[in-house]
């Protein structure tokens, strides 16, 4: 058999396991277009404003997160971080108008995000165990979307199960005794 004839028939193969790949790629490359679309939205933002801070981008999972970093802006985070979902939404806005989809992406102001998420799963932890002795079911505050989903994860994750109950802007979390 000629080298060609085994290329040839060697090529099929090759391009079989390229599928498997491509999908993922795919995914991740939409992922960091969303996230410099995000970037040049914010950066336009932060110039209008006359705000220091630079961005980091990258890929979480299943979406793109962008930070602003390198400087405290606490006036972009605002009281509880209700600055911080606003400037979210109005970013996934933009990104929306560029791709026409929606977009998950989540962003980060001075850490605040990253902070929150460790101490919500401190308290989500707290509350697992004060759950698993008193055999009783708790209730969280409201919070936002993210807050929640952080809550919902550590319980998860301890094989416990929670719920959302109530209504925007007052929906909040109640965990389960174990069954």
């Amino acid at each position: 058999m000629t080298d060609q004839a085994q290329e040839e028939i060697q090529t099929p193969d090759a391009q079989a396991a390229e599928p498997t790949d491509a999908p993922v790629q795919g995914k991740r490359a939409r992922l960091e277009q969303e996230g410099e679309i995000a970037a040049d939205y914010l950066e336009e933002l932060l110039e209008i404003a006359d705000l220091d801070g630079d961005l980091d981008m990258d890929v979480e999972g299943d979406r793109a997160t962008v930070s602003i970093v390198g400087a405290e802006l606490p006036e972009l985070v605002g009281r509880d971080g209700e600055v911080l979902e606003a400037l979210q939404e109005l970013t996934r806005l933009a990104v929306y108008r560029e791709t026409g989809e929606r977009s998950r992406l989540m962003l980060d102001v001075s850490g605040h995000r990253a902070d929150r998420r460790a101490e919500l799963e401190k308290r989500a932890a707290e509350l697992v165990a004060q759950v698993r002795d008193s055999g009783e079911r708790a209730e969280l505050e409201p919070m936002s979307p993210f807050e929640r989903k952080v809550v919902h994860d550590v319980v998860a994750d301890a094989g416990l199960q929670s719920e959302s109950e109530g209504a925007e802007p007052r929906r909040y979390v109640v965990v389960l005794p174990p069954a």
